[in-house]
């Protein structure tokens, strides 16, 4: 069995990093890139429940909402927190290697999934994880 999560956290911390994307799209700052680059790296590696995001979740967020909790197995979110890293990881590359038009695209690609999975709920990370999981299946 796979380890279950409050699907309400990855939500919330999506709109924690729009705005952390956000910034470092509008001022080229390589280091609010990085900075994001190992929130990912934490997500991708233990899991997003571990994040620092998930952290404020958990301890200020969580015990506010009176809604009753939803859980999600934890694979697809840790999923997209790798494609996440990976994005960030080309935007730090392209800043540090002066390729800023590579910066910008690579923080727009990344925000923009953020964006979608914080306004609307929808993790494009968590659906390419499931058509990968279906693919592999049907072989």
């Amino acid at each position: 069995m796979s380890v279950q999560i409050d699907a309400r956290g990855p939500r919330f911390s999506a709109a924690i990093t729009t705005v952390v994307l956000a910034v470092a799209l509008v001022t080229s700052n390589i280091w609010v890139a990085a900075f994001q680059a190992v929130v990912f790296a934490i997500g991708a590696i233990r899991g997003p429940q571990f994040t620092p995001y998930a952290v404020i979740f958990k301890k200020l967020i969580k015990p506010r909402l009176k809604s009753e909790t939803t859980f999600e197995d934890v694979r697809p979110p840790q999923f997209a927190q790798s494609i996440g890293l990976a994005f960030a990881l080309v935007a730090v590359i392209a800043s540090v290697t002066g390729a800023d038009g590579l910066f910008t695209i690579a923080v727009g690609f990344a925000l923009a999934a953020a964006f979608l999975n914080s306004a609307f709920n929808f993790c494009l990370g968590c659906q390419v994880y499931l058509l990968l999981v279906r693919a592999r299946v049907a072989k």
